[in-house]
Formats: C-alpha cells, sequence, structure tokens
C-alpha cells in the first residue's frame, strides 16, 4: 500500500486527505503533521499527528508527501522531502519566488522522484475538455482568452499575510495565468490594475504569438455568494465557453449551480452541463499513476507552475509600478 504523509492541517490539507481517501488510501495516510494539531481530521481516521517534519521524513515506509502549508515554506519542506527520497504533490503556487520555484524544481531532478504542483484547474472538467478541443483543433489558433475568479475572502489568517501567500493576485490569480500560458504560449509582458487590495484584479498578458489574454481576479465577493471560475476562448476556427459556479470549488454544483461547457466552430458544436466529478480526486489520482508508473506529470508540468508564477509576481508589480512588466523568454 502506498504510504502518505500529509503536511498541514487547514482546508487543503483536508481536501488532499479526502481526495486520497476517495481513491481507497485513507488507511494509508500514515500522517498528518503540523504544527496546529486538529481536534480530529475525519479525512484520515488513522493518521498520527506530529509536529516534527523530520519523524515523517525519516521514516522509511512514506512514499509520498503532500504539502498542503503556507507558500513561503513550501521550498523548505519539499525540497527536504526530495532529498529524503519522497514523491512530492505540492500545493499551488510552487512558491513564492522564482529562486525558490527553481531550486524545488533541481531538487526534483536530483533526487528523481516525482514532483506535481497542484494546479487542480487543469483537473476541472470543462478546463479539461477545452484543452482536448483547443489540442484537436476543433476552434483553430487561440487567439485571445479571458478567465475570471471570484471568490469570498478565505478565513485562513495566514492568507492576509502577503509575506506568506503572495497576496491575491499570486495565490488566486495563478490560476487563470497558468491557463492563459497553456492556451496562448510565451507571455512577454503583464499589465495590471485594481480597484482594491482585494480586487476586482484586471490583468492583461500579452502573447509572442501576438495573443491576448485578460484574466479578472476578485478575492471579496460577498459571503453566501457562489465560488465562480470562467474560461473563455476566440480561436480563428470558432469559440468556446467553460463556467463554473457552486458554494465552494470542492462542492458538487447541486441544485442552482453551474458547470456549463459551449464550443461553435463552422459545422461543429457542442453545448453540455458536464459531470461533478471531483476535479482533487483526479487530480490526486493522477499523481498516483505517474508515481507508480515512475513517469514525469506532463498533464501539470514543473515547469508551467513556474512560468505561471512569473506572470504572477510580474502581476503584483505592476500594481505597485502602474507600469507594464515585460517577461524574459525562459528555455
Amino acid at each position: 500500500m502506498t504510504t502518505i504523509a500529509i503536511i498541514g492541517s487547514g482546508y487543503m490539507a483536508r481536501t488532499h486527505a479526502s481526495a486520497f481517501a476517495a481513491l481507497g488510501h485513507s488507511a494509508g495516510i500514515r500522517y498528518i503533521c503540523t504544527t496546529h494539531p486538529p481536534a480530529d481530521f475525519p479525512e484520515a481516521p488513522d493518521a498520527r499527528v506530529v509536529s516534527g517534519l523530520g519523524i515523517v521524513l525519516g521514516d522509511p515506509s512514506v512514499d509520498i508527501v503532500s504539502v498542503c502549508t503556507p507558500t513561503a515554506t513550501h521550498r523548505e519542506i519539499a525540497v527536504r522531502a526530495l532529498n529524503a527520497g519522497k514523491h512530492v504533490l505540492l500545493e499551488k503556487p510552487i512558491a513564492l519566488t522564482i529562486a525558490d520555484a527553481l531550486a524545488i524544481s533541481a531538487a526534483a531532478t536530483a533526487s528523481g522522484r516525482i514532483l506535481m504542483v497542484a494546479h487542480v484547474v487543469r483537473f476541472f472538467e470543462g478546463y479539461r475538455r477545452a484543452r482536448a478541443d483547443v489540442e484537436a483543433g476543433r476552434i483553430g489558433a487561440v487567439l485571445s482568452a479571458r478567465a475570471r475568479r471570484l471568490i469570498t475572502r478565505p478565513d485562513t489568517p495566514w492568507w492576509y499575510d502577503e509575506a506568506q501567500s503572495g497576496g491575491v493576485v499570486v495565490d488566486v490569480g495563478i490560476h487563470d495565468f497558468d491557463q492563459m500560458n497553456l492556451f496562448l504560449g510565451t507571455p512577454v509582458a503583464v499589465t495590471s490594475t485594481a480597484t482594491g487590495s482585494f480586487g476586482p484584479i484586471e490583468t492583461t498578458i500579452e502573447y509572442r504569438s501576438g495573443a491576448i489574454g485578460q484574466v479578472l481576479t476578485f478575492a471579496g465577493v460577498p459571503a453566501g455568494a457562489p465560488f465562480t471560475s470562467s474560461l473563455g476562448l476566440v480561436g480563428s476556427g470558432g469559440i468556446l465557453d467553460y463556467d463554473f459556479s457552486a458554494d465552494a470549488p470542492t462542492a458538487d454544483t447541486g441544485f442552482g449551480g453551474v458547470n456549463a461547457y459551449r464550443l461553435a466552430a463552422a459545422g461543429d458544436g457542442t453545448s453540455a452541463t458536464l459531470s461533478s466529478l471531483d476535479h482533487y480526486v483526479r487530480q490526486a489520482e493522477y499523481f498516483l499513476e505517474c508515481v507508480r508508473d515512475g513517469t514525469d506529470p506532463a498533464f501539470a508540468p514543473t515547469a508551467s507552475a513556474v512560468r505561471a508564477l512569473e506572470v504572477a509576481l510580474a502581476a503584483r508589480q505592476s500594481l505597485m509600478t502602474g507600469e507594464p512588466v515585460p517577461l524574459q523568454e525562459r528555455a
């Protein structure tokens, strides 16, 4: 049986544990490693709660470390885990600086272990379908892309400290910057403007191909309003739209929710309400397959996580300076 350690005890730690449990690995979650022991952790009832990372990394039976801690801690934990011979599922963003991100990537290469950054949006059914349809050429070359992500303010105290989270444009916007890069290619310049510290934040990304990506990020919608995420693509041969809305990104769309996908092209069209299969379960399943087969996670590569962070950091810089920020091309 695969043995797993969850690092952290907050919302995402519980979400990762639930995903592994849904795949039959509940008993395999050996440790919950946290400096803030929870009153209970029903997602992993057999896990031992410990405060020292060394206990986890020193246990040769542990195969996988799932890192769900504040972003500022990612480099230390991920590098130590990889150097200890563990496979690592690392919550996004990969880090808060490019130097830290590259250090994590280098540690994965040197260790020969599997590293996957948990850009879970890649596993949402609508985003998966959009990627498949674009790769199949159903809307031609993508010329323009728009995305939005609207959330209520998190109840996690560390999230409000930019030194730990990177702020709204890094922690929340990075999902959509990753999607813009996926569909449009190599970003060359980023411009962001905001109406407040929580947004709405409008970011425009220029691409080497001439394509334009636009991202709306807002972390201040009223309490009780749904989590909302959307993607729109304009191609040389058609258009594509995906809308998702639910009580939370981990919630079933259920009654009143939205999970709608539309594609229109000459002689070709699709309109569907998609399944509510859990994207976090799909993410965990894919990661476990990569670990089992010893294959790099090509569906969510580390280089893409680094590039998304570059865009996010440029967006944050643009918010501070009021100027466009050029990006250097990375091999």
